[in-house]
């Protein structure tokens, strides 16, 4: 899951893309631009590119959740890089639309390359995937940087186990 984001505040996703993976493959992608209930701060524009222009017609988040809210169940893994972000923005956003707070397991790829690769520079995404030789064609694309993301964890996942990885996994509620 990756969500791009229109000014500071947690609640103003404007785009937000989810790469799925079954059995080590990735079998689909999704990718929506929002219409958030708020404006646009530069310094984000200036990030993601995505403008107030863009998402003029896009829908607004309580219609999107309703098409995506089925891959938030309990049973469901979300991964993210920089979790900690994705799901409070996640989080910020059903409360302040009025809609019930999801349930479901996270693992934070920024985590798990702190872990299995201390020796590079530094672990924001495009440094791991430039050090995994992992494809990351738009950094801030919230759909290049979903699918980076998924890539991750399965280089992960060949390379040392789906066991290291489930010390990782924590209930986002």
């Amino acid at each position: 899951m990756d969500f791009e984001t229109a000014s500071g505040k947690r609640y103003s996703a404007c785009s937000l893309a989810l790469t799925i993976v079954r059995n080590s493959q990735v079998v689909d992608e999704f990718y929506t631009l929002i219409k958030p209930d708020t404006d646009f701060f530069w310094r984000n524009v200036q990030i993601h590119g995505i403008h107030e222009r863009d998402v003029a017609n896009a829908p607004a988040f309580p219609e999107v959740w309703e098409h995506i809210s089925p891959l938030f169940q309990r049973d469901r893994l979300v991964i993210a890089h920089n979790a900690p972000f994705d799901n409070g923005v996640l989080r910020s956003t059903l409360e302040h639309y009025n809609l019930p707070t999801a349930r479901y397991l996270t693992l934070d790829t920024v985590k798990t390359s702190r872990k299995f690769f201390p020796e590079f520079p530094n672990h924001k995404l495009n440094t791991v995937c430039d050090e995994l030789d992992i494809d990351l064609h738009h950094h801030h694309n919230a759909l290049d940087d979903s699918l980076a993301c998924a890539n991750i964890l399965l280089y992960e996942a060949n390379h040392f186990g789906t066991q290291p990885l489930k010390k990782f996994v924590t209930v986002n509620a």
